[in-house]
């Protein structure tokens, strides 16, 4: 995976997983799979509406919280 280095030298992920028009009922899933082939970046707002199954999806997988990074406008 490509990363690109931020001004304060995080390195986040180039590539990310999108939820727009992702139904609620669907997100953890979704998002689960994403995670486990290897995405770290996952783009959300409060206006798709399912920000309950990104977060059941990143409980659920295990990873550590901050090797994920969350976008949203």
């Amino acid at each position: 995976m490509k990363y690109i280095t931020l001004n304060n030298g995080i390195q986040m992920p180039m590539l990310g997983y999108g939820v727009y028009q992702i139904p609620n009922s669907q997100t953890k899933e979704c998002v689960l799979e994403a995670l486990k082939v290897g995405y770290r970046l996952i783009d959300i707002a409060q206006y798709y509406g399912n920000e309950r199954g990104v977060g059941d999806a990143i409980k659920a997988s295990g990873i550590p919280r901050k090797e994920i990074f969350i976008t949203t406008n």
